[in-house]
């Protein structure tokens, strides 16, 4: 790992809680000009924070410990080339398996997970399908979180877990009876294009529309209008397309 230039600050996180650890180490580095650097107290290794580091940002990442060992670990964190991260909307993390070596995988990205809350999305991208991270995810963890594949093709796995809220609906083998774009209709039709899939879907069925703003004011009518239990869920939030994903409860 690359070692960086003189630091100019020095924080120590220990006081913070994990995730917020994260967020502000992740923001510094965000706005860090190009070769300063700034230097942190953890109290264990920060190892799975570098590879988040890369994930978000390439390999500009200049990373030296200065300390090790015990509960005062110091790492100096250099920023080598100038960047521009990743922004998320649907996520709350990344982690680039192909940015982190093999034999850490299972640390960096239980660790991260430990760290997130209900409702949060990790996105890992790797070249081959992680089968022994996914085995593990089953194994542990199959009750709380699900893993769905946004991309499966030679040399790029997408995949988004996500930890499940307690006692959320467990969707994951609702059947998708249709997906639409209401995008090219005047409003009143896609209405009736959206009711008309909530009518004719089955519980433990759902289906998905695209629209161009945020169509929440149907889910308030759909929830005053109808008895049935159903989940309306983002799976493209803005700001210029929104797809919503909506189910039928199985009580």
């Amino acid at each position: 790992m690359p070692n960086g230039s003189s630091a100019t600050s020095e924080l120590d996180v220990r006081v913070f809680i994990p995730i917020k650890r994260h967020e502000m180490l992740l923001r510094m580095f965000k706005e860090l000009p190009v070769g300063e650097s700034f230097i942190f107290i953890n109290d264990h290794d920060p190892l799975p924070l570098y590879y988040e580091f890369r994930s978000i940002h390439g390999d500009v990442v200049g990373w030296e410990y200065l300390q090790k060992g015990g509960r005062d670990w110091k790492v100096k964190v250099t920023r080598m080339e100038a960047s521009v991260g990743r922004e998320f909307t649907d996520i709350s993390t990344l982690m680039d398996l192909r940015k982190i070596e093999n034999k850490d995988w299972k640390h960096v990205v239980f660790h991260r997970y430990g760290m997130m809350q209900e409702g949060d999305t990790m996105e890992i991208i790797a070249e081959q399908e992680p089968e022994e991270i996914h085995s593990i995810f089953n194994e542990k963890f199959k009750n709380q979180c699900n893993w769905i594949y946004k991309k499966e093709q030679p040399g790029e796995y997408v995949i988004h877990i996500t930890k499940r809220v307690a006692g959320e609906f467990d969707d994951s083998g609702i059947e998708i009876a249709v997906e639409f774009d209401v995008r090219p209709y005047p409003p009143a039709e896609r209405h009736e294009m959206v009711f008309g899939a909530f009518d004719e879907i089955h519980p433990g069925q759902a289906f998905i529309f695209t629209n161009d703003h945020d169509p929440k004011p149907l889910y308030y009518q759909i929830e005053a209008e109808s008895n049935i239990p159903f989940k309306w869920e983002y799976l493209i939030n803005g700001p210029e397309e929104w797809k919503v994903k909506v189910s039928k409860i199985i009580e």
